[in-house]
């Protein structure tokens, strides 16, 4: 960013600022660019993911990815996380998609070279929990990112919010143990505002279809009446590759 914005600064740029391409990112299964936005004296760079890019599967409707990225970003702003960088929804060079905030980060860090690390307990006991709630089918350990900053950031959430069980991830380290009462707090708020027909939830329902929208309620309602992280079970339960 050319200066230091809030968040609903960054997501006006993102959704008003005319893009530019810089290039395709690498390693991307799906149809994925580096983008400037400018709008005005304001410039940031960020990651564009065109619909029409995505690369078709089995068992997640065409199309749909882009808006999960977007529901993700909804999902852990409604719960004050800030685990997912400001993404919107908009159109662009090549159509409509979901346009991310792109975060400079350390290259050869990773969820895993955060553990080793050590100071990031807090940060992966929400994500654990976000990734229950978002069903994330691919949590893997090189989409946490580093930011220059220090902070974790998670990102490539085109496969979540699943209606079936797809929960795959790298970070099973918390299974079986209780959630801590800072995380059950945001919990029970979110859950409070989704049962009261709040933003959150009425976004998701323009997002998501019908079952998959009520499988996440039943998600949130488990997590919070168990009060535990869940075991992961006998079936596939950690992405390939790992990292």
């Amino acid at each position: 960013m050319s200066k230091e914005l809030s968040v609903g600064e960054v997501l006006a740029l993102l959704t008003n600022g005319k893009m530019e391409i810089q290039g395709m990112m690498p390693w991307s299964s799906n149809y994925t660019l580096l983008v400037t936005v400018r709008d005005g004296d304001l410039e940031g760079l960020a990651v564009y993911k065109p619909r029409r890019g995505e690369r078709p599967l089995w068992d997640f409707p065409r199309g749909t990815l882009c808006q999960r990225e977007f529901a993700a970003f909804l999902l852990s702003e409604a719960l004050g996380w800030s685990l997912v960088p400001p993404t919107v929804l908009r159109d662009g060079p090549y159509g409509y998609g979901s346009v991310q905030l792109y975060i400079d980060c350390d290259q050869d860090a990773h969820l895993f070279t955060m553990q080793k690390e050590g100071g990031y307990d807090d940060q992966l006991a929400r994500l654990a929990a976000f990734d229950i709630l978002s069903n994330n089918a691919d949590r893997k350990s090189g989409h946490c990112l580093k930011g220059t900053d220090g902070r974790l950031w998670a990102i490539d959430h085109g496969i979540c919010f699943h209606a079936e069980p797809k929960l795959r991830t790298v970070l099973w380290d918390f299974a079986g143990e209780p959630i801590c009462e800072e995380i059950m707090v945001d919990l029970c708020a979110l859950r409070e505002d989704v049962r009261n027909g709040g933003r959150f939830i009425r976004a998701l329902e323009g997002l998501l279809a019908p079952e998959e929208v009520r499988a996440f309620r039943r998600r949130l309602d488990r997590l919070i009446e168990t009060g535990c992280y869940p075991d992961p079970g006998a079936a596939r339960t950690i992405p390939w590759p790992p990292v």
